[in-house]
Order: C-alpha cells, then sequence, then structure tokens
C-alpha cells in the first residue's frame, strides 16, 4: 500500500471493482429484508451542482448502511429529462432538444460515478425515451375510460415568455416559476385529472407518514384545504337564475350587504353586453394569474352589474358585483361579501362606499367594532333575525337546517384542492394521446398504437409548439386530428419511482416486482417539493394502485428533506443600477473571529465589492462551487465527507472551503494511520488500555445512535474522534491490537461516507475482501463498564475540583468524598454547606454562604 494518499488513484480502483463485480445490481430476494433507498431524479441541465452532491451523497450513505444492516438494498438513478430548459437551451444552440438532453446525461452520469454513487444502474431510465412514456399514455387513456379525465374549456394561468399553462402550484408571487413573467389569464381547452376525487384520501392518509416531516404534511393538509361549509342559494331579483354561494362561516349570513362574482361568471358577461365600461373592467381582469396567492397580492377591484341578488333569509336585495378577487374556477364563481367580519370584503366597501353591517359581537363584551378593521372573530349573534342570540357555533347548524327545511341551502365539505390540469402547449414532452375525430369528440388512442412517439429531430424557434405546424404529426386523415399538448412534466415524475422496479418490462407498465420494492422505504429530496411533486405522486399512486397495479397505498414511508448548499455572494453596483456578482473565486475576504466578512475586495484588481449576504447557491449570484473542480483537487471522498459532515442533512450547510480543506487532511491523516498497522509489534509493556477502549465503544455507540437517527455530520465527529484516540496507542502487543479493533471500527462506519477509501484500506489491510459485505462494527458493552466514576466538582456553580469514586457509590459517599476533596475544602472554607446538588455519573454541586 503507497505511503501517501492519492486520491484519483484509490478511487479510479474502487469504482473498476464495483463495476467489473456488479456491486449494486438489486435483486428481489424474499429471504431477506428489502430496503428502497431514492434521492429525486435530477433534471439534466449539464452539471451537477452542489445542491445535487449533497442530495446524492445522503441518499448513498442511506442506502450503504443499510446494506450493512443485512437489507436488500436497491439504489437506482434516472433522469427528468422533459421540460423547458431544453427548449430554451436548444433555441439558444439551434440544436434538437433530445440532441443536448442525451449529451448532458451522459456527461452528468459520468460525475455521478465519479462520486462513487452505489447505483444500479441496469435499472436506468429517462423520462424522455418512448419505452418511459409509453406506460403514462397508457394509463391516461384508461383515466379516460373511467372518466377520472377529461377536457373542458378552463381559465387558466398563461405565461407569455413561456408559451404555456402553469398549474396553480407553479405560480409564485404572480409570476412563472421559470420565467419569472407575470402571469395572464386565458380560457383554453385543458386536460384535466380527477384529483378532487381522491382529495379526502389523500387528506387522511397523511396521518399515516408518521416517518415524514410535519412541515411537509401540514403543507399538503393546506393546500388540500378541507373544510365544511353550507351552500346556499340567492335568487337573482326580476329573473330566473340562482346563485349558488359557498361559505365557511354561515354565521355571518345576515351581514351580506353585497355579492361578489367572477369577472368571467355569465351574469357579468350578460350584464357587459350593455355596458362598456364593465365590458372593459373584465377585459382588464384577464391579466394576472388564476392562483389563490396571485389573488392575494393584487389590488382588490370591482365593478356592480346594476342587478341584485335576494338574501336567502331577509329576502333584501344586495347588490352584486364583478370582481377581481373570485375566480370562475374556484367553487362556484361567486361569494357572499360581509364586509363587518372578512378584512378583505371590507376593505373593497370601504372603497365603494358599500355598507357594513355587524352582525358578530363578542361574547364577553370586549371591543369589537368594526370602524378600524372588520371584527373576523367568532362571538354572539345580534340583528342577525330568527338567529338573534345564538353562538356562532350554534348559529352554523342551525342556519343550514333553516336553509335546508325551505330547500334554499345544505351542509357540504369542500377542498381548496383542484384538479390537476395537465395540458402544456410545449413541444419537449410527452404527447397527450387523444385524437379528435371529424365530428369534434375526442377518443383514445388505441393501447396497439402506443406510444404516442414525440418527434425528436425538431429544432425549436420559441413561437409555440412547433408540433401544432407539423400535420406529418397530428393530421391523422379523414378529418381526425392526434391533441398537440403534451403532459406536464410533474406527471412523468409522479411515477418514476414505481418503474425502477421493471424498467425493462415492454409488456406492461408495472410487473409484480413493483410490489416486492414498493413502497420507497426512505426518499430524500428537497422540501421545494412538498406540494408539487410529493402531492401528484401520492395520488399518481393511488391511481396505480386503483388500477391493480401496486399493492401500497402510499408511495414513500420515510421523507428526508435535506437543507440547501448557501454561499457568501458578492457583487458591484452597476452605472444602471444593476448587479454584477462575482464568484467567492474572484475575491479576496478579510474576516472577523466569527468568520464573517469585513471587507472584500476582487483578486484582479483590488478594488472592493459588497458582501450581498449568505444565500442558496444559484447561476444567476454567481456563488456556486464547481464539484467536478473540488473532486479532481480533492476526490470524491473529500467532497462526501465535508458536505456530510458540515450541517445535519436537514439544515442549510453554509459553504467553506476551509472546512473542505479540513475534510481532505482528515483523510490523508487517517491513511497515515493505516501505515502503523504494518509496523512490527514491540515486547514494550503496554499502558492500561480499558479507559482508552472505553472511549472507542462509546464513540462507536454514538456513533450508531446517530446513524440511525440520519445525523450523519456527528457520526463523522464520532469517526475523528475514533481516530484521534487510535493515534494514542504505542507499538506494544496489545496497542497494536487495539489500534488494529479501532481501525476496524473505524472504516466500518466511513465506509457508508468515504467508500472508496474504506474500500482500499479495508482489502489492503488483510480484513476481507469487501467491505460492502461488512456489517455494522458492534459495540462491546462490556468495555462500557467503568471500576470508577470521575465526577467534576462545583461550588457555588464554579468548578473547583474533580473525584474518583467507585461505580454503584451511593450520594453519601459521592457527598463525603466531593466535600474531602482538598481544592474543594479550600474554596468552601469557613461557610456552611446549604445545599448538595448530584448529577449522575457527571456533576457535584456544593452551594455554601
Amino acid at each position: 500500500m503507497q505511503e501517501t494518499y492519492d486520491p484519483a488513484l484509490v478511487e479510479g480502483e474502487a469504482q473498476r471493482y464495483w463495476k467489473e463485480n456488479q456491486s449494486f445490481k438489486a435483486v428481489p430476494d424474499l429471504g431477506r429484508e428489502k430496503f428502497y433507498c431514492l434521492a429525486m431524479f435530477p433534471y439534466p441541465s449539464g452539471k451537477l451542482h452542489m445542491g445535487h452532491v449533497r442530495n446524492y451523497s445522503i441518499g448513498d450513505v442511506i442506502a450503504r448502511y443499510q446494506r450493512m444492516l443485512g437489507k436488500n438494498v436497491l439504489q437506482p438513478m434516472g433522469w427528468d429529462a422533459f421540460g423547458l430548459p431544453a427548449e430554451n437551451a436548444a433555441i439558444k444552440h439551434g440544436k434538437p432538444p433530445a440532441e443536448w438532453t442525451h449529451a448532458n446525461i451522459d456527461y452528468m452520469k459520468g460525475q455521478l460515478n465519479r462520486l462513487g454513487f452505489g447505483y444500479d444502474w441496469d435499472r436506468e431510465l429517462a423520462t424522455c425515451d418512448p419505452d418511459y412514456y409509453q406506460w403514462e399514455q397508457w394509463l391516461f387513456t384508461r383515466l379516460v375510460e373511467k372518466g377520472l379525465a377529461y377536457k373542458k374549456m378552463a381559465t387558466v394561468n398563461w405565461d407569455p415568455v413561456d408559451q404555456t399553462v402553469l398549474a396553480n402550484e407553479q405560480v409564485i408571487d404572480g409570476k412563472g416559476w421559470r420565467s419569472g413573467a407575470p402571469v395572464e389569464k386565458r380560457d383554453i381547452e385543458q386536460w384535466f385529472i380527477k384529483i378532487t376525487d381522491y382529495a379526502q384520501e389523500l387528506l387522511d392518509d397523511l396521518d399515516e407518514l408518521a416517518a415524514w416531516p410535519e412541515q411537509v404534511r401540514t403543507m399538503q393538509r393546506n393546500w388540500i384545504g378541507r373544510s365544511e361549509g353550507v351552500q346556499m342559494q340567492f335568487a337573482i331579483q326580476g329573473g330566473n337564475d340562482i346563485l349558488d354561494i359557498y361559505t365557511t362561516r354561515p354565521d355571518t349570513l345576515m351581514g351580506v350587504t353585497y355579492v361578489a362574482v367572477a369577472a368571467e361568471h355569465p351574469l357579468a358577461l350578460n350584464a357587459a353586453e350593455t355596458n362598456p365600461a364593465l365590458a372593459e373592467f373584465i377585459a382588464e381582469c384577464k391579466q394576472g394569474g388564476v392562483s389563490e396567492a396571485a389573488l392575494e397580492t393584487m389590488e382588490k377591484r370591482g365593478m356592480p352589474l346594476g342587478i341584485n341578488a335576494l338574501h336567502p333569509v331577509s329576502g333584501e336585495p344586495v347588490p352584486i358585483y364583478a370582481a377581481n378577487f373570485v375566480l370562475l374556477g374556484y367553487g362556484t364563481g361567486a361569494v357572499m361579501a360581509v364586509p363587518a367580519h372578512d378584512q378583505r370584503d371590507w376593505e373593497f366597501a370601504e372603497k365603494y362606499g358599500i355598507p357594513k353591517r355587524q352582525v358578530i359581537f363578542s361574547a364577553d363584551g370586549s371591543l369589537c367594532g368594526i370602524e378600524q378593521a372588520a371584527y373576523v372573530e367568532k362571538g354572539v349573534l345580534k340583528n342577525a333575525g330568527p338567529f338573534e342570540g345564538l353562538t356562532s357555533e350554534q348559529a352554523f347548524g342551525t342556519i343550514a337546517d333553516w336553509l335546508a327545511a325551505r330547500g334554499r341551502g345544505e351542509r357540504r365539505v369542500n377542498f381548496r384542492l383542484r384538479d390537476w390540469g395537465v395540458s402544456r402547449q410545449r413541444y419537449w414532452g410527452c404527447p397527450i394521446p387523444m385524437i379528435k375525430t371529424a365530428e369534434g369528440d375526442s377518443v383514445p388512442v388505441p393501447a396497439d398504437e402506443l406510444p404516442v412517439c414525440l418527434p425528436e429531430d425538431v429544432i425549436v424557434d420559441g413561437a409555440g409548439s412547433p408540433l401544432k405546424r407539423m400535420p406529418e404529426f397530428y393530421d391523422l386523415g379523414g378529418g381526425r386530428e392526434r391533441e398537440t399538448d403534451t403532459f406536464d412534466t410533474f406527471f412523468e415524475s409522479s411515477w418514476y419511482y414505481a418503474r425502477y422496479c421493471c424498467p425493462r418490462n415492454d409488456q406492461a407498465m408495472l410487473d409484480a416486482e413493483a410490489n416486492y420494492w414498493l413502497p420507497v422505504d426512505q426518499y430524500v429530496g428537497g422540501i421545494e417539493h412538498a406540494v408539487l411533486h410529493l402531492l401528484y405522486a401520492r395520488f399518481f399512486n393511488k391511481l396505480m394502485r386503483d388500477e391493480g397495479l401496486v399493492a401500497c397505498d402510499e408511495p414513500f414511508t420515510r421523507l428526508l428533506t435535506q437543507g440547501m448548499v448557501v454561499a457568501e455572494t458578492y457583487y458591484r453596483q452597476n452605472p444602471d443600477g444593476s448587479k454584477a456578482w462575482f464568484s467567492p473565486a474572484e475575491v479576496a475576504v478579510e474576516r472577523n473571529e466569527k468568520g464573517r466578512t469585513l471587507s472584500a475586495c476582487l483578486l484582479s484588481d483590488g478594488e472592493p465589492v459588497i458582501a450581498g449576504g449568505i444565500e442558496k447557491m444559484s447561476k444567476s449570484k454567481n456563488n456556486g462551487i464547481d464539484p467536478q473542480g473540488l473532486i479532481d483537487r480533492y476526490g470524491a471522498d473529500t467532497v462526501r465527507l465535508y458536505t456530510l459532515f458540515a450541517a445535519p442533512p436537514d439544515q442549510s450547510l453554509e459553504w467553506s472551503d476551509e472546512g473542505v480543506e479540513g475534510a481532505y487532511r482528515f483523510l490523508k491523516r487517517l491513511w497515515a494511520l493505516a501505515q502503523r498497522l504494518g509496523a512490527a509489534p514491540t515486547n514494550e509493556p503496554a499502558p492500561d488500555l480499558a479507559p482508552l477502549r472505553r472511549e472507542l465503544h462509546a464513540s462507536l455507540k454514538k456513533a450508531l445512535f446517530d446513524y440511525e437517527r440520519q445525523q450523519f455530520n456527528t457520526v463523522v465527529s464520532a469517526c475523528m474522534t475514533l481516530v484521534n484516540l487510535l493515534y494514542k496507542l504505542g507499538t506494544s502487543s496489545a496497542e497494536q491490537a487495539l489500534l488494529r479493533e479501532g481501525f476496524d471500527i473505524s472504516l466500518r462506519l466511513l465506509a457508508p461516507i468515504a467508500p472508496h477509501v474504506s474500500h482500499h484500506l479495508w482489502r489492503g489491510l488483510g480484513y476481507g475482501t469487501d467491505i460492502l459485505d461488512a456489517s455494522l462494527p458492534q459495540v462491546d458493552e462490556s468495555a462500557l463498564v467503568q471500576d470508577s466514576i470521575e465526577y467534576v466538582v462545583q461550588v457555588n456553580g464554579k468548578v473547583r475540583g474533580k473525584i474518583l469514586v467507585p461505580a454503584g457509590a451511593d450520594g453519601k459517599t459521592i457527598e463525603e468524598t466531593a466535600k474531602g476533596n482538598e481544592n474543594v475544602q479550600r474554596f468552601v472554607g469557613d461557610a456552611t454547606i446549604r445545599k448538595i446538588v448530584i448529577v449522575p455519573n457527571k456533576l457535584v454541586n456544593i452551594v455554601a454562604n
């Protein structure tokens, strides 16, 4: 074994061994407990970033750890390959998206292999391959046949830059999640899937996901948004129309002073035919998104229709307004407005001079006026006609029953969740397998004609989808036309975890192997996917279950949401007000003792730059670190070790070049320690090794506990402690034996984290052929037994001495030994001891005055 640590040599050797021996090939084995470990697959953007490295390092550590527990482990990898970035890159470089995508896959696969991740590459898949998307097309046709997928005209979020529809979840602060462009409203025919049919089950089954972060479960509960309320009917004065309105606060019904409808509501459109100002207002409302987030931030505006609704209890006429904060696709497209008890309604009423009628008052007589703001609390009803004096809780049921008895309303459960719009007007996606007949009907493509393949030799120019300009794709003759929309890319990522179980099956979407491996035991990914991907994947799993494809109700048993990788940002202000961002490598920094920036200047010209604070690594802020450069310089094990040591997995990792250097020094220190194992033992007498061996096994016990709770940073810390302890050993036979035992423990603990160096040293030192086949080290509990225990002794809270007492000594013995300590006696002096507090096995505190 060479004397100096050479990462490139060590890692190349290990990776060749793993490839030649198919070390990570997963095969079902009914005689062993299975463990399916999966990290969210990447979009093949071109190069890995540090977020990828951290995410996949965490997943790989978990997979290798579970293998050392004796489990049959599956850890696959693939590519979330459809999507807008490929189209944008194709426009920029003048090449087909398929060519760009496959080139990126080849490069990034090489990077993943260079990091030593233990993937079963025989199961690799890419969502842009027809062999993959054929089966989601097949499932979609089954959903159409079941009535779970349908097409309708819908008001949608339109991204004018990306030229496509966005789901509500993809609208962030009123802007497209990829382009950042302000979103508009458009009426377009869209395909939808009835996720709302599964809303209650999706909500209920969150209670079964005990190993998910509570934050994620809460986010999904809020997104599904179950509410109990009353749906009631407001008649239209002087007509036969009825407005159905849902409310969760029927106790405020007697405070209604106006009704608001969506700008696209039939009542508003009808009124606009003779009202040009109203028609102009409706046209203006088409700007902006259709998500609730967009509604929250926009200025609330409205215009009266000139017609009234009739209150369902009092019969009193109330004016109807078209309002930009009501959406036709949400609920019934109409809301009752109670300005006294809803802040949005209060502000609207203030703006347009609409009366406010207070009907809820505080039960305890505390202030509840509505002069400055709405009173939104529950309380007691006054000025409430037949419901006078009821509490809000009593009024809910009483009003619901009163309306039901007269045929004017009923109790109802509603959900905030809306059906999933899956149509996208983009090229680089899975074609929706539907045909429009000459009669105008939409019918599924027959199963024996699937897949509908996406033409790949296509140059994209950015002017909408080229499929719409390709009759050779859509024109089927006889007046029949193929659908030119493609699926939302979340469609592909909603079931890939299942296809990994049988990726080469060309006869069925899934087979029996899926029920062996599923559900995924450990899923790893960012919390930004809490609502989008994770909710859709749960829904898709239930669709596949109901199709008889899988047996499990939920796809992911345990979820780990890793923190971001963040780094300092630096910039200069340009004359036009924009910012020029510089990478950390371009900047010389002076820091204080806590590591924070005091000043910074460019290395190139010495001119100062501004520290912009710690932010997520990104191209836009130029604060990213290229993993490939680090791997080339320090090796993959150093990069893995640092990303796992620098922070707990679920917290943000603040990048530090010094930390990377420290990880590299540790591995060189480990390598140097291995050289001592080859030395011949001497006949020198050995010291008492029991205390050191006790420390070794105490560190091991802590590391195994931390592995189980996935605190890998403290596992690394324990390994560093072990190595430091082992460096204390000399050359006697007994010390060499303990060194060999301790090094065995260290390598086994490090194997999931720094697998290459562990593999090399394990084989080179004769511990075994392959550390992948080794089990985790076992704690020798007898080594932890102590004949005596050391206590720290405090006098009035300050450390004044240490004592040794026999293990199992009673309190009186501990107290007397502490009082008898010479230094303790000096600090107690003539004072009277008032109290002695003993913290078992740790501390004695003497209170004296």
